[in-house]
């Protein structure tokens, strides 16, 4: 998969299939819209492409407003949602500064300075609720019209459903935002995760007898926060169990800063003590145990500390077993 900030670049294919949106998650709405596109894509002999928007426009608009409570949470980071996007088969992404200027942009200009001259675009599969240009003035039926003009396909895609509950990012950072993490898998198809370059940090559960990896969450405003059960990949030849906290640690001083600190209940003795700084991590948050907390002293952390390692080693060994029972109930 190819990927171009902006669209002024030689490698750009000249036409393609296109679809717009934040994507945030990847969640199983946009799986089933990427596999459309994909399908069309292949019909067309056109490459897929997603055009995808850094920051969320919803942050670009609460910072101007000076009203930061008016960004949405973030569910990933752009490398968890680059990375899957090129899981579901695409081509090429475009990712567009949203800025002062492509905030200005009419749906016309939109529609001829971007979708047509700057992308090639030749199909275009959006949401049932797209809106774009400046004051979202434009719709699919000012899309779909500009299409018959300029000669190039427009096609919706209506919602997608789970159980009755219509599928969206909205509904995904509902359900991390309460802790409901087995909620938020059947949203996404998947556990929910997040990866990163494992990074070296104060050290301070090491001194604590509870060693951790240190991955930064770069939004300040994740959807998920808390203790939690999880499973890391990427450290040993198999996933690694554990306990997680993200967020900001309020009881240690340089509190603020958004971390995903994991400790690993059996540490992998192939990586040694300093083995797994500069590994890419991806840590599945399986199981909420409970929301942060500030402490009185390192005494009452590291007893907290303690509660849930042994909270999530007894989570993990459970859900295995019902993992082992539900398998042999398959067969």
């Amino acid at each position: 998969m190819q990927v171009f900030r902006g669209f002024h670049h030689p490698g750009i294919a000249p036409a393609c299939a296109l679809t717009i949106g934040n994507f945030d998650g990847v969640h199983r709405g946009h799986q089933a819209m990427l596999a459309l596109l994909r399908s069309e894509a292949q019909h067309r002999g056109l490459p897929s492409c997603v055009m995808t928007f850094e920051p969320h426009p919803r942050d670009f608009f609460a910072a101007k407003a000076g009203k930061p409570e008016l960004a949405p949470t973030r569910i990933a980071s752009l490398r968890d949602k680059l990375a899957e996007l090129e899981r579901c088969g695409i081509d090429q992404v475009v990712i567009l500064r949203f800025d002062e200027h492509l905030a200005s942009l009419s749906a016309q200009d939109f529609i001829s300075q971007v979708l047509d001259e700057g992308l090639g675009a030749k199909y275009i599969l959006v949401g049932d609720d797209f809106r774009f240009g400046a004051k979202r003035q434009g719709d699919y039926a000012t899309l779909d019209a500009a299409g018959r003009a300029r000669g190039f396909d427009v096609a919706r895609m209506m919602s997608y459903e789970v159980h009755g509950l219509r599928v969206s990012s909205s509904a995904v950072r509902e359900a991390l935002g309460r802790g409901d993490m087995e909620g938020a898998a059947r949203l996404l198809g998947r556990p929910y995760s997040i990866s990163g370059h494992v990074v070296h940090g104060a050290k301070l559960g090491r001194s604590l007898g509870f060693r951790t990896l240190n991955l930064r969450f770069d939004h300040d405003k994740p959807a998920a926060k808390g203790i939690f059960a999880v499973r890391t990949h990427g450290l040993a030849d198999g996933p690694v169990d554990g306990v997680a906290s993200l967020g900001n640690r309020p009881t240690v001083e340089d509190a603020g800063r958004m971390l995903l600190e994991v400790h690993c209940l059996q540490w992998p003795a192939e990586l040694g003590v300093d083995g797994a700084y500069g590994k890419l991590v991806r840590v599945e948050l399986l199981h909420k145990l409970r929301d942060e907390a500030r402490f009185d002293g390192l005494d009452a952390l590291t007893d907290a500390i303690r509660q849930d390692v042994e909270d999530a080693r007894s989570w993990l060994a459970t859900h295995a077993a019902m993992r082992r029972q539900t398998t042999r109930d398959r067969i």
